[in-house]
Parts: C-alpha cells; sequence; structure tokens
C-alpha cells in the first residue's frame, strides 16, 4: 500500500483546515492510499518556508519514512509565494515524492518516478512568474545599489576580513537548525538562499 501524508494550510485562527483533512482522506481512501500523518499550519501563504515549522516538520518525516506522496487540495495550501512552492516541489521531486493536487487531479510525478508532463506544465507556469518576480527584485535592488554608489556610498569587505565561528553562529542560526535536522546541503541552501560552499563552513561548526 501506497504510504502518503496530508499537508493542510489555511491563513488565519477564524479558518478550518478539517473540511481539507477531511477530502484528502476521503480521495485516499478511494485509491488505496495509507495516510500515515497529516501536517496542517495557521500561517501566511506569504511565509518563508524556513519559517513554517509544519512545512519543516512535514520534509523531515518524508526523508525518514517510506513516504511516496503528499496530498493537498490545491496548490496555494503549498504557500502563495512562488519562490517557496516551487523550492518544496523541487525537493519533493529530488526525493522521488510526488505531490498530489487534488483540484486538478494531477501529480508531479509518474508511477516510475518521473517528471509528470501536465504537472510540468504547471510548474513551468509557476517558474515564468517567479522568473518575472526575481527580475523585479533585482532591478529594485539594482537601482538602489546604484543610488547608493552614486551618493559616495562604498561597497565590499575591508581588506583582510574574515567572518569568525562565533559570528558564523550568530548570523547563520537558521541555517544552522535546519543542518541539525539533517536536511541536506542543498535543500538547505534552496530554503534560505545560502551558498552550499557558506553552509559547508557551518556544518564544520556541528562536528
Amino acid at each position: 500500500m501506497i504510504r502518503v501524508v496530508i499537508f493542510c494550510r489555511v491563513s488565519t485562527k477564524v479558518q478550518d483546515y478539517q473540511r481539507q483533512i477531511n477530502d484528502l482522506t476521503e480521495c485516499a481512501e478511494l485509491r488505496g492510499w495509507s495516510v500515515e500523518k497529516s501536517f496542517c499550519e495557521t500561517i501566511s501563504g506569504a511565509t518563508k518556508n524556513t519559517k513554517r515549522k509544519e512545512l519543516l516538520a512535514m520534509l523531515d518525516y518524508i526523508a525518514q519514512n517510506d513516504i511516496k506522496k503528499v496530498l493537498v487540495t490545491e496548490l496555494s495550501r503549498l504557500g502563495r509565494d512562488t519562490l517557496q512552492v516551487l523550492e518544496v516541489i523541487d525537493m519533493l521531486n529530488e526525493a522521488g515524492v510526488s505531490l498530489y493536487i487534488q483540484n486538478y487531479n494531477i501529480e508531479t510525478l509518474t508511477p516510475e518516478g518521473k517528471i509528470n508532463a501536465m504537472s510540468q506544465f504547471l510548474v513551468t507556469i509557476l517558474a515564468e512568474v517567479a522568473k518575472m518576480e526575481r527580475r523585479t527584485i533585482r532591478e529594485r535592488m539594482e537601482s538602489g545599489y546604484d543610488n547608493f554608489i552614486n551618493s559616495g556610498g562604498r561597497v565590499g569587505r575591508k581588506p583582510g576580513y574574515r567572518k569568525t565561528d562565533d559570528l558564523l553562529l550568530v548570523e547563520y542560526a537558521e541555517e544552522l537548525r535546519l543542518l541539525k535536522k539533517g536536511i541536506s546541503l542543498r535543500n538547505v541552501s534552496k530554503l534560505t538562499g545560502t551558498s552550499v560552499n557558506t553552509l559547508r563552513k557551518c556544518k564544520a561548526l556541528l562536528n
């Protein structure tokens, strides 16, 4: 029997995620899937993945158990920030875990573990939206950078500057917390935007 988990999210405390659980449980029973656990959170969909305890708990659970699918009623339950959603889908794909999206009745992976063509179309659209978002952010940053330089500002590290271990422990506390949970360097990098090389330095501090 295929082992699955349910993921639910609502934005406010006045909302109830029990309907999502009921719908997905019924869906799993009809397909002969075994629901091993449900992860539910009350949090804004725009919250960064690193701040979402239930999402991180689910990723941790998947890594330690033989889970084949994650069920959501709709993609927005996974999050409303396009970049954050794509991060999670990418991590699930790499782990060989399929995301089942009930309102589209599609999965991100085929039974053979390959990328599903229809879901890939959906993900491609999301990726294009994310690319537009990144372009807008980059343009704003470049504009601010130019204004700073034109106003006489200086950038870059001072000669001989090197971060101490204590500074790394403080500055990368979130990254260290994720590494302690056993999340891979590559996935922590995706979640936080911190380079793998920097994460290696952080991980060395844990030994």
